[in-house]
């Protein structure tokens, strides 16, 4: 079956329309080119392989296939089809001839079934430019098949993208249209030219008639793209496929995008290589995610902030959710609060959990951020277990009447709370922990590993991973902390990297966060935008410096393609690299 003319004329339509988005969005931008996941591939310039298998029953690890079918379909036209009898090395049962037609005799002097896969599979051509989709009415049935015969007979299968038409019958078909979803049902709903008859190119033809009827219907619901037809899950509201003047005006390149309801609260904040398209992604059936339905059906208008790279687009994402807290983005619910180990600010102080999602100021000595609270908990146990820093939660004033506890008759605390202002002594433990904490922790982690091979030695594996959890856990806050001052600390650094175009990606930075960017085009010196971009940065950012973003900031220096262009003076900078395998061989990961 080919489709309407209507629908193919619409495919090319969208076709041209894709591939003029693209080249103005690149021509404009002139940063970065589209990728497919951002336009999407068009259903238009999708091949298809439908493909068919009769068995001589049993299980797919038998690779008992006695027939392959199949069908290469492209643009709603057929441009070619496959057929094999299979000789499965064992008698056909009686009731699959009678279900089949397909007895002995037809399979006498078939090829093997290893023969005749590697044939379906030169045929389907899946590791083409083309990028082929496999496509089955069942396919856990066919693919098995195919798959347990290619892992049988040592032939490498191609993994392709995989298409169930009983998946998308149930998703597109209401149940007051078809009573059922089985091949002979669809295909009959349809009006397929063929009916499937249990014979493997019979039944591949009258499936690819079904795929190209779910096509033509989910294509009336704004569902142009193979990533479209993949997610759908049913039809779009009406509520939100009216929204989709929202994404007039937007520009069609790379930024910021965000959601505002009608009394402008900002509702969604995203980023994109193309906003306009990305916007326009919402209203259609190919938005699946329930919260962003509801956020769309409230929306009333969609503001856009282009920037010049895609560094700069995803920093500018996390300080407008950190400032806008808009009600639809996971990240405002946790507004990217962090763990903290420091020092409490009194008389005797003691460690404790600070959360908070900027970096702690340079007159309070903490390490972190830690992922959660179990981590930071154990990097307190392993500098309790190294120093004799006092555990108790209370605070020591001279009111206090507290009672030493059992670490002080352990020997593991001096009691402050007993002595008070006589203490002596108290002041050396702080230093040494605040030394800890400042990222000198060396002592620790070689105290802490004599400690795991004692316990190893003794065959107390399992107190040793305790011991080992704990330093890691230090370990990693300390590593962490480090990186964090050490990027900080420095005023004026500025990196280039490479991009798809062949240009430069150009980003300044200034105490650890993002202070300008720019886009050097290809085949251009790029220092007069390197002095440009020096020029524009600001000397006072003015915002508070979020974890979030200066962890993006690193691992973008630190992807290895990355190149220091310039550093302020007196300074130096190394991407850390931090291993720690020794307790690991000892304990057990």
């Amino acid at each position: 079956m080919s489709l309407s003319p209507e629908t193919q004329s619409r495919m090319a339509s969208d076709l041209h329309a894709n591939a003029q988005e693209c080249t103005q969005a690149g021509t404009q931008a002139g940063t970065q080119a589209l990728t497919i996941a951002d336009i999407g591939q068009p259903l238009s310039q999708t091949t298809f392989v439908v493909v068919d298998l009769e068995t001589a029953g049993g299980k797919p690890v038998d690779a008992g296939i006695t027939e392959i079918g199949a069908v290469k379909v492209r643009g709603g036209e057929v441009v070619g089809e496959f057929r094999t009898f299979c000789a499965p090395g064992v008698p056909i049962p009686a009731f699959i001839s009678v279900l089949t037609g397909i007895t002995d005799h037809h399979l006498a002097g078939a090829p093997t079934v290893e023969s005749a896969v590697r044939e379906f599979l030169a045929f389907a051509n899946f590791e083409s430019g083309d990028q082929p989709v496999l496509v089955a009415h069942n396919s856990p049935f066919d693919v098995g098949f195919l798959k347990a015969a290619c892992d049988k007979f040592d032939v490498a299968w191609p993994k392709p993208p995989i298409l169930d038409t009983v998946v998308l019958a149930r998703k597109i078909l209401r149940k007051d249209e078809v009573r059922n979803r089985k091949l002979g049902t669809l295909a009959q709903f349809f009006s397929a030219p063929v009916s499937p008859t249990h014979r493997a190119l019979d039944d591949a033809r009258a499936t690819v008639s079904v795929l190209h009827g779910l096509i033509e219907r989910v294509g009336n619901l704004g569902v142009h793209d193979l990533e479209g037809l993949q997610t759908f899950s049913g039809p779009a509201t009406e509520k939100r496929r009216r929204k989709r003047y929202l994404a007039d005006g937007l520009p069609e390149l790379p930024g910021v995008y965000i959601f505002y309801d009608g009394n402008n609260r900002p509702l969604y904040v995203g980023t994109s290589t193309n906003i306009k398209k990305r916007v326009m992604s919402y209203f259609t059936a190919a938005e699946t995610r329930r919260r962003m339905t509801s956020m769309v059906e409230l929306a009333q208008r969609v503001d856009a902030h282009v920037c010049a790279t895609s560094l700069e687009a995803k920093i500018r994402e996390l300080r407008m959710i950190n400032e806008l807290r808009p009600t639809y983005n996971f990240r405002s619910k946790n507004p990217e609060k962090t763990t903290w180990v420091t020092l409490t600010d009194e008389r005797f102080p003691r460690l404790s959990l600070s959360r908070q999602s900027t970096l702690p100021n340079s007159e309070r000595t903490a390490i972190g951020p830690f992922a959660n609270g179990v981590s930071a908990e154990l990097a307190m146990h392993a500098i309790h277990q190294a120093t004799e820093l006092r555990q108790c939660k209370e605070r020591i004033t001279s009111k206090s009447s507290i009672s030493p506890c059992v670490l002080y008759e352990m020997k593991r605390c001096i009691a402050p709370c007993l002595t008070g202002a006589n203490t002596v002594g108290y002041e050396e433990i702080v230093a040494e922990a605040s030394l800890i904490l400042t990222g000198i922790s060396s002592e620790v982690s070689n105290k802490l590993m004599e400690k795991i091979v004692d316990l190893v030695h003794d065959e107390k594996f399992e107190d040793a991973a305790v011991v080992r959890d704990r330093m890691h856990a230090l370990e990693d806050g300390v590593h962490r902390s480090s990186k964090l001052r050490e990027i900080s600390s420095i005023p004026l650094l500025i990196a280039a990297q490479l991009n798809p175009l062949g240009g430069w990606d150009i980003h300044g930075f200034s105490h650890g966060r993002f202070a300008a960017g720019v886009v050097a085009p290809p085949g251009v010196d790029p220092k007069p935008y390197v002095q440009n971009l020096k020029n524009s940065m600001p000397t006072d950012i003015g915002l508070p410096t979020l974890v979030s973003e200066i962890e993006l900031i690193l691992k973008w220096l630190g992807d290895g393609v990355t190149r220091l262009v310039e550093i302020s003076e007196g300074h130096t900078w190394l991407h850390p690299i931090h291993a720690k395998a020794r307790a690991n061989e000892l304990v057990g990961s």
